[in-house]
């Protein structure tokens, strides 16, 4: 928005609005932001008022590095998001899983859902990914990269057969929340899942 222009005379004069498009009567082209000034005063002698041309301040740039680890992070929601619903497929739909996750995360996806729906079996529910934390990150790399950890709850997670929706019976002593630790990596399609890698360590 064009800043109000101080007149050199005590008399305070409103000025026009400039506009980036084209104007009726007037153009005004600046380097720096600018504003046009116009005398509607009924007096042809008035002095015109002057045209201020104060520049905004620049908005201070994103840490590239902050921005890097917030994009991550939604990455990796998303990834569990779709192994959800991979999961509880009997159909081994993974399209929507490719978009999160590459390299060794999704062929290890795709072998775990393949084997388990073999067996006529189904994981339904959801899970929760506690406190996700980017412990290193480096953006400068060719390939910019972050390390995740995250407490991963399967607490709601629970497995069933396919075809009757009974509970399968799962051993007392399985961790229902554990340590995750998982490498993405920045791809020129977005940030992809890499590995994901379970740390046996109850959170």
């Amino acid at each position: 928005m064009a800043q109000q222009a101080r007149p050199a005379g005590a008399k305070v004069r409103k000025r026009n609005h400039a506009y980036m498009g084209t104007l009726v009567a007037v153009a005004c082209t600046m380097v720096a932001a600018s504003g046009c000034s116009s005398d509607k005063s009924s007096d042809p002698k008035a002095a015109p008022s002057a045209t201020a041309t104060a520049k905004k301040p620049s908005a201070k740039p994103a840490d590239p590095a902050e921005a890097a680890k917030v994009e991550a992070i939604a990455t990796y929601k998303r990834y569990w998001e779709e192994m959800q619903h991979l999961y509880a497929d009997s159909h081994n739909n993974f399209a929507g899983l490719t978009k999160f996750a590459a390299g060794p995360a999704l062929e290890g996806a795709k072998t775990d859902a393949k084997g388990m729906h073999d067996k006529g079996n189904l994981i339904t529910g959801t899970v929760v990914v506690g406190r996700p934390t980017v412990t290193t990150i480096d953006v400068d790399r060719k390939i910019p990269n972050a390390v995740i950890s995250s407490c991963l709850d399967i607490t709601r997670w629970k497995v069933v057969k396919a075809t009757t929706n009974k509970a399968v019976p799962l051993p007392s002593e399985r961790l229902t929340k554990y340590l995750v630790v998982s490498t993405v990596e920045r791809w020129p399609e977005g940030w992809r899942v890499i590995k994901d890698e379970p740390q046996g360590k109850p959170c």
